[in-house]
């Protein structure tokens, strides 16, 4: 007997896997706010004074190529196929696109369990921390460093 859905016949094969929701995803979005809070205010504070509005758009493109390549990532490593290496993802995290990875990571289920990649993403993400801090309460303007 086949089964009707959706109104299509389905065949005796297996449905499709569906993903599971992300398992704590309100502490998750959160935590992803308040990290990225320093680059977000410190780019406004540094767009305010005038000086640019490089840093944002930096972090919206870094961030929305990040989320698009682990996508493609995770894709190629479903189909067994050549993988985008490493080495070009921390790039594109340390250029600013970290909070993209962060979301991607979580939405993909991607890299999060291998712990040499986790522990360079952090150290990228702890590093972006740093040089905000830095320029918000030590008043260090981009064009100091």
């Amino acid at each position: 007997m086949r089964k009707q859905v959706s109104g299509r016949r389905e065949s005796g094969a297996a449905p499709a896997r569906q993903s599971a929701p992300i398992r704590g995803l309100k502490v998750k979005l959160l935590i992803w706010v308040v990290l990225c809070a320093l680059p977000v205010g410190g780019s406004v504070s540094v767009m305010l004074t005038g000086v640019s509005r490089f840093p944002l758009l930096v972090y919206g493109i870094a961030s929305i190529l990040a989320f698009g390549l682990y996508g493609y990532d995770k894709q190629q490593a479903k189909a067994g196929q050549w993988r985008t290496p490493e080495k070009l993802l921390h790039a594109v995290e340390l250029l600013g696109g970290w909070p993209g990875a962060l979301l991607a990571q979580q939405m993909f289920r991607h890299k999060t369990r291998k712990l040499s990649y986790q522990v360079w993403f952090w150290l990228i993400v702890a590093m972006h921390q740093v040089i905000w801090l830095d320029v918000l309460f030590l008043k260090v303007t981009l064009v100091d460093l």
